[in-house]
């Protein structure tokens, strides 16, 4: 059932109608299905599970992993029940009164001997080596998922201190901060997880308890080191979310607990890079205040909006409350406005509904409610600006009809664009490398665009993939996907990117097929005039719109002009919503065709993709390399005016006709004249 908010403010919030009582009311909705399924004060917050392979625990998981799904449970569902228990600390869900039993299963899981304890650092250790026998020459130090709790655990305390840590006895407290301890001075990933041992280290200090502080500065160092610009800190190889639900919302709170005194450096530089993000997050988010599905834990949803709390915890905050506020409702109400995102109350493994290609084997049942870190906003009194300013919205107030903002970053490598026409916002990455084995880490990074309303669809059986270029090889009939992108920047109107197909470091690049990208924004879309970058010919090469939502009868239509072919398609949305895309070919494509798929959109059981396809057949025969294409999105049945469908008035080619050579000039129907200019990529190319 979703959740349905009750006496709108519209006065206040002319965009959602949702105040800070419709906060505190989604939060005891959420609690509510969640303690559906916690039996009494004994019982941990284990909720129903739907997928039993790819999660943990599962028939692979190891004896002492098995109980970090008791500690994800207690702690991430605490993210929502603490700033509750601020505000109402007489809270109940399920019949259970809140703040007795979060206190006594915070206990219950430090303390060794109890059937909830969740087991210490150096007591896993010792597990996993009798497990897998000792440590050898090279191998990694062992890192538990216990770490990640523990840091929720301690914002849970923080955010509730007086009803919960401010009662606990002397000793109980120092059986807590024990516990604590030794996961925050003990080993951890060496990527955001710096940060959770960074918060317990910051926590023990500001409540008495001894650090090592060198160990904090070995953490904040490292995190300082991986910030790559406009805001955005580079986790590992990728840049995600974990750039605004982990360093942009951990770092301001390390800032405001310990770094503010005692790294007064390292905090003034955390903090400009939270206020750096602020100039931009905002048009991450689409006209509704959406989330993009974009990059891994998708499951973690509207957590991406923790930012725009952690930017208010700041002595010197930029963000405009009033537009945090109203993005951050707008994502709220994106998931809790649905009846098919919760499984017996408690949120699925996926997107919205469950969508097992999303999921990581990191995850188990409970770890959805990692989202719950949006409800940190409840953390400001009612008299807080987040709460007070009149919701605003951006950049969509901004744009005049028929006009699409862009924001491009070199920093992090992403292109955004706000399309007034549509509401949509497309996100555009461009310094990626995943494994050419990850079909689903390719999915979560490698699309060539993702769009708010046009979630990404899986790899599928078939001959096109949705928003990626496929290639399959005549002689091998074995298929290739694209698994790196590198980042050339924007010029003249032109974003610029290279991807190559099953990308390996090993292997140079001349015996790799690749595409020049280039992006041109058109009013609720984008334009397309990609190069090949091949090697040898003999081979078929596609490429495919949006996954389209199928479940309901969709309407096509055909059209041709000019030469120019294009596919209309008009349908619903899993929720009813209208519906409406156009793919275009104008250049070097030789076919457009239709194709369905089962089971691989995460709204809809089935869905279509237009694609366009070409064959390569000699080995070194002079055939198209430039191929022009056009994907444009409406959220309404109101037909595409034609030269909205057929955009291109005309295209020029150096060689007379293939692209092989020289600049692309091409003329559209709305006075624009763009040149597009592949020579020189390489010498900006970024990764």
């Amino acid at each position: 059932m979703a959740f349905e908010p009750k006496n709108l403010n519209f006065e206040q919030s002319p965009c959602t109608g949702l105040t800070r009582e419709h906060w505190m009311d989604a939060a005891r909705y959420m609690l509510e299905g969640i303690f559906r399924h916690v039996k009494d004060m004994d019982s941990p917050v284990l909720v129903p599970r739907m997928e039993t392979e790819i999660t943990y625990p599962n028939a692979h998981t190891p004896e002492w992993k098995k109980n970090a799904e008791v500690f994800e449970g207690l702690a991430r569902s605490f993210f929502i029940a603490a700033p509750l228990l601020y505000n109402d600390p007489e809270a109940v869900a399920g019949g259970i009164p809140l703040r007795e039993y979060y206190k006594e299963q915070i206990l219950k899981a430090v303390t060794p001997g109890n059937p909830n304890y969740v087991l210490g650092y150096d007591e896993m250790a010792m597990m996993q080596e009798e497990e897998d026998g000792p440590r050898k020459p090279g191998d990694n130090i062992p890192v538990f998922q216990q770490t990640v709790e523990t840091c929720g655990l301690v914002i849970g305390l923080w955010a509730c201190r007086e009803a919960i840590w401010d009662t606990y006895t002397k000793e109980e407290k120092d059986r807590i901060a024990d516990f604590l301890s030794v996961y925050a001075h003990k080993n951890t990933v060496p990527q955001n997880w710096r940060l959770f041992n960074m918060l317990d280290l910051a926590f023990l200090h500001m409540n008495g308890y001894p650090i090592d502080k060198d160990v904090m500065r070995n953490h904040a160092q490292a995190i300082n080191a991986w910030y790559a610009g406009d805001g955005w800190y580079r986790d590992g190889h990728a840049f995600d979310y974990y750039s605004p639900w982990a360093f942009q919302l951990y770092a301001p709170l390390w800032c405001l607990w310990y770094g503010d005194e005692e790294e007064p450096y390292l905090a003034k530089c955390f903090a400009e890079r939270s206020n750096l993000l602020m100039k931009t997050y905002d048009r991450m988010f689409d006209e509704e205040g959406w989330v993009n599905m974009w990059g891994r834990s998708g499951i973690y949803r509207n957590a991406a909006t923790a930012a725009f709390t952690g930017n208010l915890f700041l002595k010197d905050a930029s963000v405009n409350p009033g537009l945090a506020r109203r993005i951050s409702s707008g994502a709220l109400m994106q998931f809790l406005g649905r009846d098919d995102w919760m499984y017996e109350g408690a949120p699925v493994l996926g997107f919205y509904r469950p969508f097992t290609p999303l999921i990581q084997s990191y995850s188990c049942a409970e770890s959805p409610l990692w989202l719950g870190k949006a409800f940190l906003c409840l953390c400001f009194p009612a008299d807080h600006p987040f709460w007070t300013a009149r919701e605003e919205n951006g950049v969509w107030e901004e744009l005049k009809a028929g006009e699409t903002g862009e924001a491009v970053l070199d920093g992090p490598g992403l292109a955004i664009l706000n399309h007034k026409d549509n509401g949509t916002t497309e996100l555009r990455s461009g310094k990626v490398i995943r494994d050419p084995n990850d079909d689903n880490g390719m999915c979560c990074y490698a699309k060539l665009s993702y769009s708010t309303r046009y979630p990404w669809e899986a790899i599928r059986e078939g001959s096109v993939q949705a928003q990626t270029y496929m290639l399959t090889e005549s002689d091998t009939k074995g298929r290739l996907f694209p698994n790196a992108i590198m980042w050339a920047g924007e010029k003249d109107g032109v974003l610029y990117r290279r991807e190559y197909f099953q990308y390996v470091s090993q292997r140079e690049a001349h015996w790799l097929y690749g595409m020049e990208l280039a992006d041109i924004p058109v009013k609720e879309g984008i334009l397309r005039a990609d190069k090949l970058r091949t090697y040898r010919g003999g081979f078929t090469l596609s490429l495919g719109s949006y996954g389209f939502p199928a479940d309901s009868p969709v309407e096509e239509l055909h059209l041709e002009k000019d030469g120019a072919k294009a596919i209309v398609l008009k349908g619903l949305d899993s929720q009813g919503r209208k519906k409406q895309m156009a793919m275009t070919v104008f250049a070097g494509w030789q076919e457009l065709f239709l194709e369905e798929g089962r089971e691989t959109n995460p709204d809809a059981d089935r869905s279509l993709v237009i694609g366009a396809s070409l064959n390569w057949e000699k080995l070194y025969g002079y055939q198209p390399f430039v191929l022009v294409s056009q994907v444009i999105t409406r959220e309404s049945w109101e037909d595409f005016d034609e030269d909205e469908i057929f955009s291109v008035k005309e295209i020029s080619f150096c060689d007379g006709g293939c692209g092989g050579y020289g600049p692309v000039r091409i003329q559209m129907k709305d006075g624009r004249e763009i040149t597009v200019d592949y020579e020189g990529m390489d010498g900006r190319l970024q990764i």
